[in-house]
C-alpha cells in the first residue's frame, strides 16, 4: 500500500490521492483523466482525423469534417453496410429472436402479476370466518399445525444446505469480468437501419445538409502549406478579427463564410442578410461552429476521459 512505503501506517484516513494512485496501479475500477489542450483538435480541424481540413464541410450541428469526396465515399460505404445489415438473414433472425424473447418476458410478467393478484384475493377471502370457533379445540389444532410446520422447515433447511455448495459454486460469477456480475444485463441488439448517421453525434444526416465552409485566410498571399504552419490562420469574413479556439464562430449557410458570434449578434441579426452574397437569412441559416479546446473547463469542450475497466465485487 501507499502508506507503508512512506512509513506512515498510523493514519486513520485513506486519502483521495492514495486511492487514485492505488486504483491506477491495481488495474481495477474506472480510470478517468483530464485532457489538456494538446489532446483536443482546433476549430478548423476535422473531427475524425484531427488534422486541418482542405475544402471542409460542416453539418447542421456545427461539426467540421473533411471535404466532399470523403463524404461521398463515406455515404456509399455506409449505405452498402446498412443494406447488408437489413437484408442479412442471420442478423435479422437474431433481432427477431430477441424481440420475441422480450415479448415472452413481458407476457410472463403480466401473468405472474395476475396470479399474485388472484392469490392475494384468495387469502383475503379465506381469512373471513363464517362459523364460530371452538375455543377448546382451536388451540390444540394450532399447536399441531405449528409442530408439523417446524418439522417441515427443518427438513427443507437440511436439504437446502446440502444442495447449497453444489449450486453456489456453479452460480458464483467471476467478479473480475464485468459481464458476469449480478448487475450485468445481456447486450441488446439494435434494429438494423438504412439511415446514415453522423459519426460524431449519431444523428441522421443527409448529403444535401452538408455545407461547404469557406475560411478567410489571414494572409491571402500564402499557400496552404505555409498557412497551416501558422497559429493564427483565418479571420472573420466581415470584421477581420482573428479566429481561434477561444472565439465563438458561426457559419452562414448561403455563402459558407465563417464569422464571429459577436458579428452575428451585433451586425447580421439586425438585417438578417448574408454580408457576402446578400441573401436573406433565417435562424436556421446561422450554424454555430463547434470550437476547439483551450485547456480550460469553460471552453465548452468535455475535458474528462474515462476508461471502463473490470471492477471488484464486494
Amino acid at each position: 500500500m501507499t502508506r507503508h512505503g512512506k512509513n506512515c501506517t498510523a493514519g486513520a484516513v485513506y486519502t483521495y490521492h492514495e486511492k487514485k494512485k492505488d486504483t491506477a496501479a491495481s488495474g481495477y475500477g474506472t480510470q478517468s483523466i483530464r485532457l489538456g489542450k494538446d489532446a483536443i483538435k482546433d476549430f478548423d480541424c476535422c473531427c475524425l482525423s484531427l488534422q486541418p481540413c482542405q475544402d471542409p464541410v460542416v453539418t447542421y450541428m456545427g461539426t467540421c469534417m473533411k471535404n466532399r469526396p470523403f463524404w461521398n465515399t463515406y455515404f456509399t460505404r455506409r449505405w452498402k453496410l446498412n443494406v447488408t445489415c437489413v437484408f442479412c438473414p442471420p442478423m435479422r433472425q437474431a433481432y427477431e429472436k430477441q424481440k420475441q424473447a422480450q415479448k415472452n418476458d413481458s407476457q410472463l410478467e403480466s401473468k405472474s402479476e395476475e396470479r399474485e393478484r388472484v392469490e392475494r384475493f384468495k387469502t383475503k377471502e379465506n381469512s373471513i370466518v363464517s362459523k364460530p370457533i371452538n375455543p377448546f379445540t382451536s388451540g390444540q389444532a394450532k399447536d399441531g399445525e405449528a409442530q408439523r410446520a417446524g418439522e417441515g422447515s427443518a427438513s427443507s433447511s437440511t436439504a437446502g444446505s446440502s444442495a447449497a455448495p453444489a449450486t453456489s459454486s456453479q452460480a458464483l460469477p467471476s467478479f473480475w469480468i464485468p459481464s458476469l456480475t449480478p448487475e450485468a444485463k445481456p447486450t441488446l441488439l439494435k434494429k438494423p437501419s438504412k439511415v446514415v448517421s453522423c459519426p460524431m453525434s449519431g444523428r441522421p444526416i443527409k448529403m444535401n445538409e452538408l455545407i461547404t465552409v469557406r475560411f478567410t485566410p489571414l494572409d491571402p498571399s500564402l499557400d496552404r502549406v505555409a498557412l497551416l504552419t501558422r497559429q493564427d490562420r483565418y479571420v472573420c469574413a466581415v470584421t477581420k478579427d482573428t479566429l481561434g479556439n477561444s472565439v465563438p464562430c458561426a457559419v452562414l449557410r448561403p455563402s459558407g463564410a465563417v464569422v464571429t458570434q459577436e458579428c452575428v449578434e451585433k451586425l447580421i441579426r439586425k438585417d438578417m442578410m448574408d454580408p457576402v452574397t446578400g441573401d436573406k437569412l433565417s435562424d436556421r441559416d446561422i450554424i454555430p461552429l463547434q470550437r476547439g479546446g483551450t485547456g480550460f473547463a469553460g471552453s465548452g469542450v468535455r475535458l474528462a476521459a474515462k476508461e471502463a475497466r473490470p471492477v471488484m465485487q464486494v
